[in-house]
């Protein structure tokens, strides 16, 4: 098969998948392991990408919590690259309850179609 043919192919196979994709919303479930409880969790919003190819998937990141209950920083352990960015985002934006010190929680996220 030439190149041509080859991407022509590519952007047939694209445009029918496009096209016959229509818009769903996600729903988004969050867990968490840790001993620090969540006070205000913010739900990522959805890709435009992810609702119109229906992709769907869960994203697990390490989040590093100061003693004052704010996120100080996110570790992307897996999941769906076009999920990441707003699992990360929303995550960034949660509260935890206050603790003695620093603490790693582990959050997974679930993207599901409706």
């Amino acid at each position: 098969m030439g190149k041509a043919t080859s991407a022509m192919l590519r952007v047939l196979c694209l445009a029918a998948l496009l096209a016959t994709a229509a818009r769903v919303s996600m729903a988004q479930t969050a867990d968490t392991t840790s001993e620090r409880k969540v006070t205000l969790r913010v739900a990522p919003a959805c890709p435009e990408l992810a609702r119109r190819m229906h992709i769907q998937g869960v994203v697990k990141l390490d989040v590093v919590v100061k003693a004052n209950g704010t996120v100080k920083s996110t570790r992307v352990i897996g999941g769906n690259p076009v999920l990441v960015q707003a699992a990360t985002d929303a995550v960034n934006k949660w509260k935890f309850e206050s603790g003695p010190s620093e603490t790693t929680e582990l959050v997974q996220l679930t993207f599901v179609p409706q």
